[in-house]
């Protein structure tokens, strides 16, 4: 795989995730407004939330590993820094899916909140690189230097992200368990109906 195909591969997964992100929180927000279809769609998804959330942080943390050894790409500071974070991720959101674990949300949850917060700095400082301090440049390459801009907005920078933001929406964004009520209900009537039937006859 050529150094462009892979820019190109990578920015389509990018674009995937976040548009995937975007429906699920619009899902959410129908659901709450009380459609049904949008709470079973939504519910269906966020049961496997924990396993979408580790392919992202897989992918990411494969996508950055070929950068930096295949495609030469020297990572810096800040790019270090999204690595500590993201890197982590893979390994607890792989044993928490494997353990069913709905609480990895809450170990995971901190770690790429801090890792969106950098990935977040880092894009604005390579859109506004009067912001950046130069601190930087006295470990390794300025980070407001940009390898590629996939669809014109795509960068390293951005592919990091936009996987902790998905991640963290994947982790904590929750449905209203309607299926449940919904079958809840006629069970309920059939039960009603018996203890109906139950007082009759003793009566």
């Amino acid at each position: 795989m050529s150094t462009e195909t892979a820019q190109l591969f990578f920015a389509l997964l990018t674009v995937t995730a976040g548009l995937g992100a975007i429906a699920l929180v619009v899902l959410r927000i129908a659901a709450a407004a009380g459609s049904d279809g949008a709470a079973r769609l939504g519910s269906s998804i966020s049961d496997a939330g924990i396993w979408l959330a580790f392919l992202v942080a897989a992918a990411s943390t494969l996508g950055s590993l070929y950068f930096s050894e295949e495609a030469g790409f020297v990572p810096c500071r800040l790019c270090w820094f999204q690595r500590i974070a993201m890197y982590p991720l893979s390994v607890i959101l792989l044993v928490g899916a494997i353990r069913k674990d709905a609480a990895v949300r809450w170990y995971a949850g901190p770690i790429a909140v801090i890792g969106a917060a950098i990935a977040g700095y880092h894009t604005l400082i390579e859109w506004r690189p009067q912001l950046d301090t130069g601190a930087c440049e006295l470990t390794g390459p300025s980070c407001t230097y940009v390898w590629f801009r996939e669809f014109g907005f795509i960068s390293l920078a951005t592919m990091a992200l936009t996987g902790f933001l998905t991640i963290l929406i994947l982790l904590f964004v929750r449905f209203p368990d309607r299926l449940d009520h919904d079958d809840a209900s006629p069970r309920d009537a059939s039960t009603e109906s018996d203890h109906g039937a139950e007082k009759e006859l003793a009566s």
